[in-house]
């Protein structure tokens, strides 16, 4: 029989996602066919996978970190906020519909037969299955109809280990709390615990975490170091988002949009030692000093223009822009790059047009299908390959496509400003390609560093196994999954 086991947080952001990973890439290396699955995920940061769905950007670096293909299996329920009160709701890497969170609760027991199928499907391929949870066990407002936490874990009999975020502060009470506050059945369902992010010499904890053990009743598993080189790894969450990364040369500023997607299209570039990279948070100008803007992908175009316009990010733009500065347009960037943005079906929101910055000579109109494709494209100034992949609504077209960004099987994709400094494309990932990297930075002054970001990436993983087989339990972890000690 194929082991699970549940990393459930006694917090949001205590690390489950980079825990996951690690234990995936450890596992692997014992030779274990490992497989990772998080019931329901929510994130913008989405990736595209080889069955030509979407998931989570978290699982598709745990896939990564067990050597296999990203599959739609791995995260069956994804929820894409467009608004403060709404989200796009994925099932099995397909858009299903649209709903307010109040009225979510009366969809997710509809959704549980989906995340079941998906993860038995799972289990067939793996010796052991490794899921994340979502936010926390104990908020117990929200276990009727539960598919992220405990009521995934009863249905599908995965046993937990509960988690604790030391570095923030109270990680006593958040696992006793957590406790207590769930009902019986539920806490029967949690084996053990992890404490998760500890800076210094880890013996000062013994006290407490003897006290944990006695208090829950639950099996200690290891206290977790700081990872300092979690940075490396691709983040999903925008809360991540670091304000200033790097002190190179060439500095490249990306506004932090509400509804900011896929923005680890951005990481290979903050790992460059030659940049600088300057996510700037609202309330702050875009920096003068700027060799590039980026305007990142986004959930709701038309609603984060309007955010742009309110925090005076245009007038900053358009100021770069006569001052010489270069802006490169990702997906919903390149939206807002054009003239007119229209949704006359109210596909993101109330129908409408909007009027764009106008740096670009196209014109976008919503559709109701997705673009959701992986990609391999020629860059159409250095004819360099780059693999990525699209996730789009909208379809854009006029007079500056007639100079494209690359081709696609010959076909035009993006566009470019006659002048040559402001360029749209709907291609994301394509930084991660080290070549056509670093001939896009040396284009801004940057002489090419020989960095390659796949190799930083698995080497980062490699050390995350590391770190977890020298401070968790794995054979104890192994053993509460049924796969023996």
């Amino acid at each position: 029989m194929t082991a699970t086991l549940m990393i459930q947080g006694a917090g949001s952001n205590v690390g489950k996602s980079m825990l996951v990973a690690g234990l995936c890439r450890a596992l692997t290396q014992r030779g274990l066919a490992v497989r990772p699955f998080k019931p329901q995920n929510m994130s913008n940061n989405a990736a595209v996978t080889a069955d030509g769905g979407e998931i989570g950007r978290a699982q598709a670096l745990q896939a990564l970190a067990c050597g296999v293909e990203p599959l739609v299996d791995m995260n069956p329920v994804l929820l894409k906020p467009e608004t403060e009160t709404g989200a796009q709701v994925i099932v099995q890497g397909k858009r299903l519909t649209t709903v307010r969170a109040r009225d979510y609760a009366t969809l997710k027991p509809q959704l549980m037969s989906a995340v079941l199928d998906s993860f038995n499907r799972l289990k067939a391929q793996a010796d052991v299955v490794i899921v994340e949870g979502a936010g926390s066990p104990a908020e117990v407002n929200l276990r009727a109809g539960d598919i992220a936490n405990m009521g995934f874990a009863r249905a599908a009999d995965t046993p937990v280990v509960l988690v604790g975020d030391i570095d923030r502060g109270g990680v006593i009470a958040q696992l006793v709390g957590t406790k207590a506050v769930l009902e019986p059945g539920d806490a029967a369902m949690i084996r053990g615990f992890l404490i998760n992010k500890f800076r210094g010499d880890t013996s000062l904890f013994d006290d407490g975490y003897a006290l944990i053990q006695q208090r829950t009743g639950w099996r200690g598993l290891g206290v977790v170091p700081w990872f300092s080189e979690a940075h490396r790894l691709p983040a999903e969450d925008a809360l991540d988002l670091a304000g200033s990364r790097g002190d190179g040369p060439v500095h490249i500023a990306c506004p932090v949009l509400s509804r900011i997607a896929n923005f680890d299209d951005l990481d290979p570039l903050a790992q460059e030692p030659g940049v600088r990279l300057t996510m700037v948070r609202p309330g702050a100008p875009l920096p003068g000093d700027a060799d590039l803007v980026i305007l990142p992908g986004t959930k709701s175009t038309r609603g984060d223009q309007a955010m742009l316009r309110a925090q005076g990010w245009d007038i900053d733009l358009l100021a770069h822009h006569r001052r010489g500065g270069r802006i490169l347009g990702l997906c919903g960037g390149y939206q807002m790059l054009g003239t007119r943005i229209s949704d006359p079906d109210g596909i993101e929101g109330p129908p409408g047009d909007t009027p764009g910055l106008g740096l670009l000579e196209i014109e976008t109109v919503m559709r109701p299908n997705k673009h959701l494709t992986r990609v391999a494209a020629r860059h159409a100034a250095s004819g360099l390959q780059v693999t990525g992949y699209e996730i789009h609504i909208g379809q854009s077209d006029g007079p500056d496509r007639a100079r494209p960004f690359a081709t696609i099987d010959g076909r035009p994709e993006g566009a470019i400003s006659v002048d040559g400094r402001v360029t749209g494309t709907y291609l994301h990932g394509l930084f991660g390609a080290d070549a056509f990297r670093a001939a896009f930075l040396e284009a801004l002054g940057l002489p090419p560093s020989g960095q390659s970001y796949d190799a930083g990436v698995e080497a980062t993983l490699d050390d995350l196994a590391a770190h977890m087989e020298a401070h968790v339990d794995l054979p104890g972890l192994l053993k509460i999954a049924g796969a023996g000690g």
